[in-house]
Formats: structure tokens, C-alpha cells, sequence
């Protein structure tokens, strides 16, 4: 069955050597349909025309653009799709409050009378969360140097993530969410370039940023800006993760402070989700890299991996991955896919839990856990269970807004969590839905109350 996966290819066609006949018997002769021509270009040597096909998938895609190319008097120009044109032009804009429509508006929220709000600011720079955009903003910076499966790109090439991210801060939180790309990957000049420039946003999102310096530069942020810090990718992931876990505990009938509980990948994501686990309440976590268990019995010139290891693995486990997961109650992976061998799902503990986050190959796969896991998760949306971030990070932004929070703390984290959780009731609860939807209209509701609460009553709300 074909799909509605339709592509615009621009072609430039010398009529003395091809037709749009021929070329309309190639696309079919290569599975696909064709859907209409546009005439953009027509001279009596040759014309360009814009056609759109419909094809199956990305590799049919491919074959029709390699059967063009390979065609006499036939030139591939341009190609674009469906993602390529929601694109076009940026996805995101800014627009005014109100519409100007004479000059004495203008002179209210410009020149001359804007001064008086300059000066009051002045006098009480508080008053810029009542009298700017800032209380309802957050900047979404990224350095490139980890961007969704893609690794180091270029600022530019970094764009359209951020972007995005902006976009889903408008449409589920109603946060004005700007997206800011550095050119420089120096961590002393990223934690200069951001604390520069916020004082126009009550919050910053750092996005897609490798590690370890990602540690530095929140750590450094937290300590020297007095608006909320929060590297998503580390956080919103172990709030999400955690509130997973808690639901399948509560199928499971089994105690987090009791679980032995591996987590497989020490970088960004694993740290922070540990801290998450340990911050709940479980005691026994070990964390497995490509060398084994962290472990206290050994140094790191890691300094985060020095703190994990003090941090973690109460019983000093010296382990593989396969021999830590051994009577385990809990399996979290966030490294890379297919590291996971059946044998050792069968080695862990009675209705064991699994959350296989590697992307877009999990750990293992959902279709040989099947049978011997309770509970599985994993970061791809065609199984059930999705962690995805769009859980956590607007209603945890909403709510530290609102709050006027200084930081984001563990406590707001925690509350996130339980939250998200919370959203799915007790006669809704199942093997396949112990995460809600990203479409869940509840979640960010019930997260930003929880935030707010967490944040009064842990001392760093300034809302009065």
C-alpha cells in the first residue's frame, strides 16, 4: 500500500533528449505515482517543472531521484518534501501584543513614554518580570555539539532543533521560547555569552549540549544566574523516566528503596537519572559504562564519574553489564542499541522492568523482551511507553515561571515527576500505559501546579 509521503522535485529538462512522458513511465516503473507538474521555466531549448510524487518511504524516495539522475537530458535541481517545506522560511515568528494604529500608541509603547518604564525598571529591576516579556520567556541555546542523533553539526545546521523546541514551548505551555545557536563550543565563553544575555528571560533551556561540559556550564549558570537553569536533555529525560518507573512500580507491587536498579550509559542522560532515583528514594543503583560498573573501588578522571562512583553501587559490584543485571528489578538504558542479550533479561528479578531509551535502536528490542519483561519502555513513539521529553519541559517551565523561581530544584523535579505519573489513574494503569501522551492535555497542567508547589515550599519561589 502506498503511503502519502509526497516529494516536489525540481527538474531542469533539455527537450532535445526527454519529455515529461518519459519521464512520468520512469516514476512508475520505479514505484511511485505521479501526483502534479508545475511549468516554472520554458524556453524552446528546455523547460524546468516541478513535479510531485508520491512514494512508499525514504529509500523509495532515494531510487526515483537515482533513476532522474541517471536519465539523459534529465538534471535533479532541487528536491524537497513535506518536512523540508514546513520549514521553509523558519517555523516560528514574533508578533506584537497590540496593533499600532496611530502615533499616539506609538508614543506609549516607544519613544517619548517608553522612558518611564526604562526608569522604573531602573529604580526596581524586579519590575521587569511585570513590565517586559521576561516573566513569560526562556532562551533555548544550544552549541551544536549534540544534536538528537546527529553528534556535533554547525550552529546553523542546529537551527531547525531549536526551533522546534521553541515551537512546543508556545503550543503547550504558551511560553515565548527563543531558539539561540552559539558559534563557539569554548565552555568559558558559553557560560559568558548566556549569563550576558539573561537578563531578557526568566528561564534558560540548554539544549543539546555534549558532555561533560554540559555539567559545567549548569553547574556554573545555577551558581551565577538567579533564573532558572535546566539542560533538558539531562533533566527532562530522568523526570519522564522516573515517572515511568513509579507507575510500574506500582504495577509491579514493588518498592524503589528495595530495587536493584542498573542504568546502562554514564554520560549526560545516566547521571541525571540516577540523581533522579537517588533523590526518590532508591539506594541500590549501578551504573555500567563500556569498562564495567562504577564503582568507588576505582578512580576516574572523570570528576562526574568520581561523584557517581561515591554516589552509587552501595555493594561495590565489579561488573559486566550481563553480570550487573543479575537479580536485577530494573534496567535503564541510554547508550547504544542491541548491547542487551536475552539471557540477561532472563537472569533479572521476577516481573522485571525495562526501559531501553537508545535511539533509534533500543538496547533491545521490545519484540524479543516481550516475553520475558513486565514492563517496557523505550524513546521511540511506534511502542508504547514513549519517554519523551515534550512531557516534562513545558509544564516544569510553566510552573518555575509562574513561581518566579530562582532555580530548579530537585524537589521541583521530583514533584514533575509525580505529576506525570499521577496523570494516568490507577483504572487506567497497564503494562502498555505507565507513561501518558504527549498530547495528554492534563500533563502540563498538573505539572506546572506541582512545580509551583515544590518551588513555595522549598523556598526559591519569589512569587508574592
Amino acid at each position: 500500500m502506498r503511503s502519502n509521503m509526497h516529494i516536489i522535485i525540481r527538474l531542469e529538462i533539455e527537450k532535445a533528449k526527454a519529455n515529461i512522458g518519459q519521464i512520468a513511465t520512469l516514476i512508475h516503473e520505479n514505484d511511485a505515482d505521479l501526483v502534479a507538474i508545475d511549468v516554472k521555466k520554458e524556453t524552446p531549448q528546455e523547460t524546468i517543472r516541478d513535479i510531485t510524487i508520491k512514494v512508499n518511504d525514504e529509500p523509495g524516495q532515494l531510487k526515483v531521484i537515482k533513476a532522474l539522475n541517471d536519465s539523459d537530458g534529465v538534471y535533479v535541481k532541487h528536491i524537497s518534501d513535506r518536512t523540508f517545506l514546513v520549514h521553509l522560511g523558519g517555523k516560528i515568528d514574533i508578533k506584537p501584543k497590540l496593533d499600532l494604529k496611530n502615533r499616539e500608541q506609538l508614543s506609549h509603547v516607544y519613544t517619548p513614554e517608553v522612558a518611564r518604564v526604562c526608569n522604573a525598571i531602573h529604580a526596581n529591576p524586579l519590575l521587569a518580570y511585570n513590565l517586559t516579556i521576561k516573566s513569560n520567556s526562556v532562551a533555548v541555546v544550544s552549541d551544536g555539539t549534540a544534536v538528537l542523533g546527529l553528534g556535533q553539526i554547525s550552529p546553523e545546521a542546529a537551527m531547525p532543533v531549536m526551533e522546534g523546541k521553541a515551537m512546543l514551548f508556545k503550543r503547550f505551555a504558551d511560553i515565548n521560547a527563543y531558539p539561540i545557536c552559539l558559534d563557539t563550543t569554548d565552555t568559558d565563553e558559553i557560560i559568558r555569552t548566556i549569563k550576558a544575555i539573561s537578563p531578557g528571560f526568566g528561564g534558560i533551556n540548554l539544549e543539546d549540549i555534549g558532555s561533560p561540559q554540559c555539567f559545567e556550564i549548569e553547574e556554573t549558570l545555577k551558581q551565577e544566574l538567579d533564573i532558572p537553569i535546566f539542560h533538558d536533555d539531562q533533566h527532562g529525560t530522568a523526570i519522564v523516566v522516573l515517572a515511568g518507573i513509579l507507575n510500574a512500580l506500582k504495577l509491579t507491587k514493588k518498592n524503589l528503596k528495595e530495587c536493584k536498579i542498573v542504568v546502562c550509559g554514564v554520560g549526560a542522560a545516566g547521571i541525571a537519572i540516577t540523581k533522579m532515583l537517588l533523590a526518590a528514594g532508591a539506594e541500590n543503583v549501578i551504573g555500567v559504562d563500556k569498562e564495567g560498573s562504577i564503582t568507588r573501588d576505582h578512580s576516574y578522571d572523570n570528576k562526574m564519574w568520581e561523584w557517581y562512583a561515591n554516589h552509587t553501587n552501595p555493594e561495590k559490584v565489579d561488573a559486566t553489564l550481563s553480570e550487573a543485571m543479575t537479580n536485577a528489578d530494573i534496567f535503564i538504558g541510554v547508550s547504544r542499541g542491541d548491547i542487551l542479550q536475552e539471557e540477561d533479561l532472563k537472569n533479572m528479578a521476577k516481573d522485571p522492568i525495562v526501559f531501553a531509551l537508545a535511539n533509534p535502536i533500543p538496547e533491545i528490542s521490545p519484540d524479543i523482551a516481550r516475553d520475558h519483561v513486565r514492563v517496557m519502555a523505550t524513546g521511540r513513539s511506534d511502542y508504547p511507553n514513549q519517554v519523551n521529553n515534550l512531557l516534562c519541559f513545558p509544564g516544569i517551565f510553566r510552573g518555575a515561571l509562574d513561581a518566579r523561581a530562582s532555580s530548579i530544584n530537585e524537589q521541583m523535579k521530583v514533584a514533575a515527576a509525580e505529576a506525570i505519573a499521577a496523570t494516568i489513574g490507577s483504572d487506567e494503569l497497564s503494562e502498555d500505559y505507565i507513561i501518558p501522551g504527549v498530547f495528554n492535555e492534563k500533563v502540563v497542567e498538573r505539572v506546572r501546579a506541582a512545580v509551583v508547589q515544590a518551588a513555595n515550599e522549598s523556598g526559591v519561589s519569589r512569587k508574592t
